[in-house]
Formats: structure tokens, C-alpha cells, sequence
């Protein structure tokens, strides 16, 4: 459970014994509905993170919307896009082991995250990150959507982290966007449905074995 969770649901709580104390108590029924879903929103299950050598996993759960072909300085890269309903976990998870080397916010608009300009004009935090295995860089964007305003993210540049581990959430639906080179073998179709940290989006190219831990990771919560 995201703390945030815990948060929303008191002041639901409050708000529900305030209502139905002061006036008439059905109306009680309501923000104590809210307080359920905002637990349940708000959840964080744990996860299995593979240990395939080379593996870049899903960042968010949701569904895979995009898969495309995009130049980043020259280069071909490829971009997926995964998209966050509110019904989705919405704890967001590092796309491979490695070193964040760069960290960008950008302040925009909240477009319907699955819109076609939502990637550049959105609302969004930008991290790249360098793998441990192979050195390849992977970049993944969380995107704000209609609904979401507020984007977390809890590391720092020069901060290492494990494959799989949570590095913070998007609130209320959204988007993300996993940014790699585009020799790397795509493991996904569009429609697919994905989870956060156990679900392999694609394999790099190059990948030192032995370098991947052969555990679950179970790092710290957001």
C-alpha cells in the first residue's frame, strides 16, 4: 500500500463521520465509498522481476498502446507506450538495472494521455538511465494524463537501482513511455497487457551474463 493511500482514505473517514453525525447519515456512505477505493487504488503488490540478462521490464502495469520507430540524436530507437487507466496499479518501476544519469521535468499540458501529442506536450518527468548489463542506455518517460496532476519520482541522478524497483507513481491515470535502441528485441504487440516490473518488454542486444541478481527484488516502497 502507497502511503498516499492511507492519507486520502483518513480524510474520507473523517469526512464521512463528520457527515453522517452533523447530517443525515446516508450521505455518510459516500466519502466512506471513497475511502475503499482510494486503498484499492492505491495498492502495491509485489512483483517477480525476471532475471533474463539483458531484460528491459515494464515501468507501469496497463496496456501497451504503442510500438514505434522514433530518432533520438540520429539514432533509431524504439518507443514503447503503455497507457494507465485508473483501475491499473499506478507504481511505477525502474525498466532495467543500472545508474540514473538524468533526470528532467517538464511542465505541461494534461491531454489525454493516449493522444498522439501527449508524449512531447504533457506533463512529464524524463529519466535516463545507463544498464549495468552491457551499458546500454534506456530512457522511460512517466506522462501525466486528463486526470493525473501529480508525478512522483523518488531517486536522484547518480542513484543506482534495481531492476523492478519501485521509484515512485503517476496519480489517477497516465502514461509511460520506455525509450531503448532499436536492435533490442521487442517482446510485446500492441494490446498486451502489462505489469510493472515482472513483464519483459524487450531484450538488449548486449548483455554481460552473470551481472543480473537471481532473485526477486523486493526494494523499497514508494
Amino acid at each position: 500500500m502507497v502511503r498516499d493511500g492511507i492519507y486520502y482514505a483518513l480524510a474520507c473517514i473523517v469526512a464521512a463521520i463528520v457527515l453522517g453525525w452533523l447530517t443525515f447519515w446516508p450521505l455518510a456512505i459516500i466519502p466512506g465509498l471513497l475511502a475503499v477505493f482510494f486503498l484499492w487504488f492505491f495498492r502495491d503488490p509485489e512483483r517477480v522481476i525476471p532475471v533474463t540478462p539483458g531484460a528491459i521490464v515494464s515501468c507501469a502495469d496497463g496496456k501497451v498502446t504503442e510500438i514505434a520507430t522514433i530518432n533520438v540524436s540520429g539514432q533509431p530507437h524504439t518507443r514503447i507506450s503503455i497507457f494507465l487507466n485508473v483501475f491499473n496499479v499506478h507504481v511505477n518501476r525502474a525498466p532495467i538495472g543500472g545508474v540514473v544519469t538524468n533526470l528532467e521535468y517538464k511542465h505541461g499540458k494534461f491531454q489525454n494521455a493516449m493522444g498522439a501529442t501527449s508524449a512531447e506536450l504533457n506533463e512529464q518527468n524524463i529519466c535516463t538511465m545507463v544498464a549495468d548489463d552491457g551499458g546500454a542506455v534506456v530512457v522511460f518517460k512517466q506522462i501525466a494524463g486528463l486526470l493525473a496532476r501529480r508525478i512522483v519520482f523518488n531517486y536522484k541522478v547518480g542513484e543506482h537501482l534495481a531492476r523492478g524497483q519501485r521509484v515512485g507513481l503517476i496519480k489517477f491515470g497516465s502514461r509511460c513511455d520506455v525509450v531503448f535502441r532499436a536492435e533490442a528485441q521487442v517482446a510485446v504487440k500492441i494490446g498486451d497487457k502489462v505489469e510493472g516490473g515482472s513483464s519483459v518488454l524487450a531484450i538488449l542486444p548486449v548483455a554481460l551474463p552473470g551481472t543480473i541478481s537471481s532473485h526477486a527484488v523486493t526494494p523499497e516502497r514508494v
